[in-house]
């Protein structure tokens, strides 16, 4: 007899799974509260501008290719992946820039005419960060469903490597001495919200990804992948509805026996959970049956940064621009400090400028520009009061882009949406408007994180970046490889 599984959201942690379970033999019903797929890795098209919502590029797509060819298709037939050199500019406010390259020698050229007594350093960096990959992939592939995992002999052979007692910058100063060099290498722990200063420094090798298997652009954008995935699924027999936001879990005792949604009841065999995690909790499961995850222990956990995001289309164009571009202030850890415990908006904050037309003509019309503007902000706290700050803020970020060479831009505006971290919140459901979901320290990570079998409750799994092995395009998908294993031994699929 055929088994249902039920997913609650379309992002790509769910769109992978429905693919995964589909292919297994499972009936899969996805139900999305919003008229697209994608969640965050979605398009917002308006005037003929494309934007990504949020991730704007792939990185180690190994694995959504594998997941694609488990499934009898090759992602490069569905989606277009174009490989970036340079990857980005990092400007350093006062010191000049960076212009980061997947060419190592020219990496390794470019570190030194920065900072000569760093010579060397970035190929030493990438041979150690091999090795903890190379260490830490297996962990990374597994659920961790006990404490008892914690003693796994990958893990213990893998701890050397891992240096759980230093932080992403601790380690790199192994490897460079000039702060301006290790920030070059450090500020991707913002990928999981998180400061290289407090980031467990494992997470290196979120820029050793960058050299070693490159970042991509998907033709159309981010959201054009999850597209071919939903594409993907329908053609192996899932059906999807959108906007069918699910409105309940029906229980018998713990064991989740399907879910709610304004077309009626839907029963399953199993549950995948892909909305963001501490709401979905909040909203659809009763506190009474969650004790480690109650109202109460979600709200004591440590969530990530949020970010400020200013979609712009402009009548022209800006031939000096690369794809990415990054600023780092000459206050960047004030700025940390600004997000992760003082809870305040920075006075010259640090942003990201993606300009993909760079690379990409049909995100814009012809001569035109889609910039994508994001700075990195609080997570919802009662310090900031949005409504009363987004308008100033948006203009203090416009004035920050000319730190960069962006200027006029006022006059050449015809498209713009500001989102702040209320809007990730009521727009997106995300709790806190913390779009990395909860923080990757130690003590939420592994076991310690929400597991892919929800332990507090029968035939419930998780997927996405709020459950093990975290947030990140590369994570989420293999969190949903992990899911869909564990689904397919309890099921028998």
């Amino acid at each position: 007899m055929q088994s249902n599984i039920v997913i609650i959201g379309a992002g790509p942690g769910g769109l992978a799974a429905a693919m995964l379970l589909s292919k297994a033999g499972a009936r899969v019903k996805v139900f999305e509260r919003r008229d697209h797929v994608g969640g965050r890795t979605s398009t917002l098209n308006q005037k003929g501008y494309r934007f990504d919502i949020g991730p704007t590029f792939f990185m180690y797509p190994q694995i959504i290719q594998e997941i694609f060819e488990a499934c009898g298709e090759k992602l490069e037939d569905r989606i277009e992946l174009k490989r970036l050199d340079p990857h980005y500019k990092l400007y350093y406010e006062g010191r000049g820039a960076l212009l980061v390259s997947p060419n190592r020698s020219q990496m390794e050229q470019e570190v030194a005419r920065l900072s000569p007594e760093d010579a060397g350093g970035f190929t030493r960096f990438m041979k150690d960060n091999r090795k903890k990959f190379t260490s830490f992939a297996p962990i990374l592939q597994k659920p961790f469903s006990s404490f008892l995992d914690l003693f796994d002999r990958k893990l213990m052979k893998a701890l050397p490597y891992l240096r759980p007692t230093k932080s992403v910058d601790a380690d790199l100063r192994s490897f460079f001495q000039d702060e301006h060099i290790r920030l070059a290498f450090a500020f991707q722990s913002k990928y999981l919200g998180m400061s290289p200063y407090t980031c467990p420094s494992l997470y290196t090798i979120l820029s050793f990804f960058e050299y070693e298997y490159g970042i991509f652009h998907p033709i159309g954008g981010c959201g054009a992948v999850s597209q071919a995935m939903m594409q993907a699924a329908r053609d192996l027999g899932a059906e999807f509805f959108l906007s069918e936001p699910v409105t309940e879990i029906t229980f018998d005792n713990t064991r989740a026996r399907g879910v709610v949604t304004p077309s009626g009841m839907h029963p399953c065999d199993g549950l995948v959970i892909n909305a963001d995690f501490s709401h979905a909790m909040k909203e659809l499961v009763p506190n009474s049956l969650r004790k480690r995850w109650s109202d109460k222990e979600l709200q004591k956990k440590k969530y990530s940064c949020s970010t400020f995001m200013i979609y712009l289309g402009v009548n022209r164009q800006f031939p000096d621009l690369h794809h990415h571009n990054i600023f780092l202030s000459d206050v960047y850890q004030e700025n940390l400090t600004d997000i992760e415990r003082d809870h305040r908006l920075s006075d010259n904050p640090s942003f990201y400028v993606c300009n993909p037309c760079a690379t990409d003509p049909s995100m814009a019309p012809s001569g035109k520009s889609a910039l994508y503007i994001l700075v990195p902000v609080t997570h919802m706290h009662e310090n900031i009061d949005w409504n009363a700050e987004a308008q100033r803020y948006r203009n203090l970020t416009l004035r920050q882009l000319e730190k960069i060479g962006i200027r006029g831009l006022e006059s050449a505006i015809e498209y713009e949406r500001v989102l702040t971290p209320t809007e990730w919140e009521s727009e997106y459901a995300i709790y806190k408007g913390a779009v990395f979901n909860l923080a990757h320290s130690l003590d939420q990570a592994l076991f310690l994180r929400p597991q892919n079998r929800f332990k507090e409750l029968d035939g419930v799994y998780l997927v996405g970046g709020g459950t093990h092995p975290g947030s990140g395009l590369p994570v989420i998908y293999e969190s949903a490889r992990i899911t869909s294993r564990l689904i397919e031994r309890d099921l028998q699929l």
